[in-house]
């Protein structure tokens, strides 16, 4: 019986072959891909990439820090300084100006020359009652501003009775009298001595009030007072 031919050895060789081959191919398409992936993780700056994660936690913190120039940090900081003016101050500017038309005779000139000699209560209080409408100012002695005790000074003065500026120093210089037996003219003193003004009689008074008001006539508002004669 004529033996088996032999089994042919060539084309086993070559599959190897063409194994060896592919393997090395793709051992070279991974290690080339590999280092395409890695490639832009070393394309970045890294101190750019350091400020930059730097930002980021500033950022998620909100904390920030600024730094003054050395100009702003010259600057010195004071306190603010006012100074007031009083009212009374401003009051007596204020009516200055409104009432600088008065030039006539002080109290003082009225002394050396009465304006009306025949002196009587209802001659007072009737020229008392031509300042009505005068403003009120601290001080004031004529028509341009009148004070309490600077107004009785002023009206008395023109009929010769010579009075003080003040109602601590009028008060007890004339006859004390009743308020039954007071008459308009006669003067109306506060006990405490903090106002004075003319009787008007039926419980009203005659005088300056206060800063900011004028001469008027006023019912009393008050019982703590007592009733002074002035010329007589």
């Amino acid at each position: 019986m004529p033996a088996a031919p032999a089994a042919s050895a060539g084309p086993a060789p070559r599959r190897a072959k063409s194994k060896v081959v592919l393997s090395a191919l793709v051992m070279t398409f991974a290690a080339g891909l590999v280092a395409t992936i890695a490639l832009p993780s070393y394309a970045v700056n890294p101190a750019q990439q350091q400020s930059s994660v730097a930002g980021r936690a500033v950022t998620k913190t909100g904390q920030q820090q600024y730094r003054a120039s050395e100009d702003l940090a010259a600057v010195k900081i004071s306190r603010d300084k006012f100074e007031a003016t009083s009212s009374a101050t401003l009051l007596r500017q204020q009516y200055a100006t409104q009432f600088a038309s008065y030039s006539g005779p002080s109290a003082a000139d009225f002394l050396k020359n009465p304006a009306h000699p025949p002196f009587s209560l209802d001659a007072v209080f009737n020229t008392a009652l031509q300042y009505r409408g005068v403003p009120y100012v601290f001080g004031g002695a004529d028509p341009s501003g009148f004070d309490c005790s600077g107004f009785i000074m002023f009206v008395y003065a023109q009929y010769g009775v010579s009075l003080p500026h003040s109602v601590h120093a009028q008060d007890g210089i004339g006859t004390p009298i009743s308020q039954a037996d007071a008459q308009p003219g006669d003067v109306v003193i506060f006990n405490d001595d903090s106002h004075d003004g003319f009787y008007a009689g039926n419980g009203m008074i005659l005088h300056a009030p206060y800063p900011g008001a004028k001469v008027r006539v006023q019912k009393l508002w008050t019982t703590a007072v007592h009733f002074e004669r002035f010329g007589i």
